[in-house]
């Protein structure tokens, strides 16, 4: 007796990413190397092995020489004539929504090889593929040290975290680009940090060595490093444009940042230590700047976040005000499933400390 064929349950699937135009880059832009899961075109079929295709009979010869004549009778009577242009090319969303037929969403990822702890670079890939489900094109370029191109250029900034060896490395180079991010953050670039990265779009940057890294000042933030870690799951509130969700990840820092009036906090802390394990404030934000100590990495746990960044750039891309975006729904079955779970760790662990004091194992600093 045959055993009942197994059915395999549906999962929740999205639509492969689909990029339907095709558009000229500039010169400086290089795709970026970080990228595991580019978009590949697909290889043209093979040609089918089997038996030689039978020859055409005298008749259909016969045809084709007429057919062939015809047409070169036809191009030499029009050869003064233009050939028609050809069609421009059309973005078509995955599904019919507001968000077809966008302009091109350009991403910088700023030191991918040198600041990536955590799975941040995770965040990129959440940006690159909610973008391109709703058929939004998307060009990623890879900014490294000694790079420093128009930041004004691009409608996204990523910046994320690293340990104080490459933050030391990349707060030296990033001197260099601070005055063309500056540029782009006052004409609305939408800027994503992370940990060193919110750091550094501070003002300055003290390690427990009193290693002094000075930032860009774009927010109005100052950083020490502290005597103990904070390393668990941590949740936040965080309100975008009235609409408050909450935010999950895992922090893992023994800065300790002080805000000033020049900024807000990103969030308000639910479970966690935030920006310093006093103020319940967790990361900054002025403007279109979201900095935040939240690795995971954040975004692809946090769907509603990560859209409200796509949808700010958007806006700024088309020139239109975000609130007009409406981006295609998704089914996020997935990634709320993994936000939950995030969320229930960090509840749990509420008022809690996975890690104390490890900035006495470095430094040369005496253990009690």
């Amino acid at each position: 007796m045959t055993e009942p064929r197994k059915v395999r349950p549906q999962v929740p699937h999205k639509p492969p990413p689909r990029t339907v135009a095709v558009r000229p880059l500039p010169t400086d832009y290089q795709t970026d190397p970080a990228d595991r899961f580019p978009l590949i075109a697909p290889a043209p079929k093979p040609a089918r092995r089997g038996r030689a295709p039978k020859a055409a009979s005298a008749a259909q010869s016969a045809a084709l020489a007429a057919s062939t004549a015809s047409t070169a009778a036809s191009a030499s009577d029009s050869s003064s004539a233009a050939p028609p242009p050809p069609p421009a090319p059309v973005v078509h969303s995955t599904r019919a929504s507001h968000s077809s037929d966008h302009r091109l969403l350009r991403i910088a990822h700023l030191y991918p090889s040198l600041l990536n702890v955590a799975g941040d670079g995770g965040n990129l890939i959440a940006i690159q593929r909610r973008a391109q489900w709703r058929g939004i094109p998307v060009d990623v370029v890879a900014v490294e040290k000694g790079e420093t191109p128009d930041f004004r250029k691009f409608d996204i900034v990523l910046f994320h975290g690293g340990q104080d060896v490459e933050m030391a490395i990349a707060a030296d180079d990033f001197a260099l680009k601070a005055p063309s991010l500056r540029e782009a953050v006052a004409e609305g670039v939408v800027v994503f940090a992370v940990c060193a990265g919110l750091q550094l779009l501070g003002h300055r940057y003290i390690s427990n060595a009193g290693e002094e890294m000075l930032g860009a000042g774009i927010l109005d933030l100052e950083t020490r490093g502290g005597p103990q870690r904070f390393m668990q799951h941590a949740a936040c509130e965080v309100t975008i444009d009235g609409v408050t969700e909450t935010v999950v990840g895992f922090e893992n820092h023994s800065g300790l940042t002080e805000l000033g009036p020049g900024c807000e906090a990103f969030g308000r802390v639910v479970a966690g230590a935030g920006n310093n394990g006093r103020d319940g404030l967790e990361g900054a934000r002025s403007g279109n700047v979201f900095a935040t100590y939240l690795h995971g990495p954040c975004l692809p746990k946090n769907p509603w976040l990560t859209d409200q960044l796509i949808r700010i750039a958007v806006g700024r891309a088309q020139g239109v005000a975000p609130s007009k975006v409406v981006l295609t729904p998704l089914n996020d079955e997935i990634e709320v499933h993994a936000h939950y779970v995030a969320l229930g760790k960090a509840i749990a662990n509420r008022g809690k400390r996975t890690a104390l004091e490890p900035a006495r194992l470095v430094r040369g600093q005496p253990k009690r």
